[in-house]
């Protein structure tokens, strides 16, 4: 855990007008705290774990709460109700977390692959690509049904030959056979022979 923020800073600040500076609050039972230090020494461990239930990253929470606890220290002699210390820190954790999501939600996006990745040298058109992949598809599409399932397996799927057998619930030879005919077919298609 992080150390306390500004604790030895506060010690200097000047004391609150009209409030008591130790003990309870006359009548009301509730704790006063005769400076920011004070204050931090005895909420902290409940502060941090509202922190932690905002962001999942326990080193965040800590982050999360030194900035609440800063603009906490700042505002600590315009804050005249002591009862609502709690409430400012937890509000400046709320307006702290949603300004890093707004700005991370506009700055970060996360995803698999980049929206446009760049081509490698020797990678050729990309609509050349687009074009074999599209007569590909079209020449898988003309096989008997049990031979395009067999290339799909094999070579879209990647499984090798003993799953795409025990998948189809056929032999391994049968495997080898079906597909070694459909790539021959694939292989005199005229379609993926203008393309090449």
């Amino acid at each position: 855990m992080t150390a306390p923020v500004c604790t030895s800073a506060s010690a200097a600040a000047p004391s609150r007008r009209n409030r008591p500076q130790s003990g309870l609050r006359s009548g009301g039972g509730t704790p006063t705290y005769p400076s920011f230090a004070s204050y931090v020494r005895a909420r902290q461990p409940v502060l941090l774990r509202t922190a932690r239930s905002l962001t999942a990253n326990p080193c965040d929470a800590e982050d999360l709460l030194q900035t609440a606890l800063a603009k906490t220290y700042v505002a600590w002699e315009r804050i005249e109700d002591q009862r609502a210390l709690d409430g400012y820190v937890r509000r400046a954790l709320l307006n702290t977390r949603t300004s890093q999501w707004r700005k991370r939600k506009v700055d970060e996006f996360a995803c698999e692959e980049l929206p446009e990745p760049e081509s490698a040298p020797g990678d050729g058109d990309p609509a050349e690509r687009q074009a074999l992949h599209d007569a590909m598809w079209r020449a898988v599409a003309k096989l008997p049904a049990r031979q395009r399932a067999m290339v799909v397996l094999r070579y879209y799927e990647d499984l090798s030959e003993a799953q795409t057998a025990e998948v189809l619930g056929v032999s391994v030879g049968t495997v080898k056979s079906a597909v070694s005919r459909a790539l021959g077919k694939l292989r005199e298609d005229p379609e993926l022979m203008l393309v090449r």
